[in-house]
């Protein structure tokens, strides 16, 4: 067995706390997981994020700062969606329809003012689609990570690397409920905590390993 040591490139994977009146946030409960396993010949780090506006960065960026990852793949709670959910896109826009946890909601608010629209992950978004689906594991390619917290974490971190640190690779990914949470919200789908750390031990290793992108079709019609 590989002994972990400071010394290793790390990544850094992180989840956010509960929200919207959930106990549990499925990000979190897998990604907590992986603290101190071994991909790629890469030491995994986690974290989680408050889910709020303002500290979410503030305490992404003393991470990255701390830790200095080669890699940082953040997650979140997409209730309602049936499938790991491969962030292309952050937009420059802050729209909340409900308070985060410290109260706020801002809306039709810049990320980070005077900054650019939009970033696209910096990830091999294709190849780790295609990893998983190899892998058998439900994915796809997600074209809106909403307006919300996760939204806000993704752009700033993109924000991040590209003024700061572009030998990072970064982006998101959006996570189902969990089975004890969907019992909750009738007909939601849900994904279990031991699938979804399956597929992101799939995703971090693709995304270490890949030097470039391949080009298949995984878009959509609306």
């Amino acid at each position: 067995m590989t002994k972990l040591t400071s010394s290793m490139p790390c990544v850094l994977i992180t989840g956010f706390a509960p929200f919207a009146g959930e106990s549990i946030n499925p990000s979190w409960q897998a990604v907590s997981k992986l603290e101190d396993s071994l991909i790629a010949k890469h030491r995994v780090i986690t974290l989680e994020l408050p889910c709020e506006f303002k500290r979410s960065l503030d305490v992404l960026y003393q991470a990255i700062e701390q830790h200095h990852p080669v890699l940082v793949l953040c997650t979140g709670q997409a209730g309602g969606r049936s499938e790991i959910s491969i962030e292309r896109i952050a937009i420059n826009i802050d729209d909340a329809r409900m308070k985060d946890n410290a109260g706020q909601q801002p809306i039709d608010a810049p990320v980070i003012a005077n900054a650019p629209i939009a970033y696209l992950a910096n990830l091999p978004i294709k190849r780790m689609l295609l990893a998983l689906h190899q892998a058998e594991l439900p994915a796809a390619i997600s074209n809106s990570a909403g307006t919300y917290v996760c939204n806000h974490v993704m752009y700033g971190l993109l924000h991040h690397i590209n003024q700061h640190e572009p030998h990072i690779k970064g982006g998101f990914i959006h996570i189902p409920y969990l089975p004890s949470q969907a019992v909750h919200h009738n007909g939601a789908p849900s994904m279990s905590e031991d699938t979804v750390i399956s597929a992101l031990k799939v995703m971090i290793n693709e995304a270490i390993s890949a030097k470039q992108d391949i080009k298949v079709a995984a878009g959509t019609t609306h």
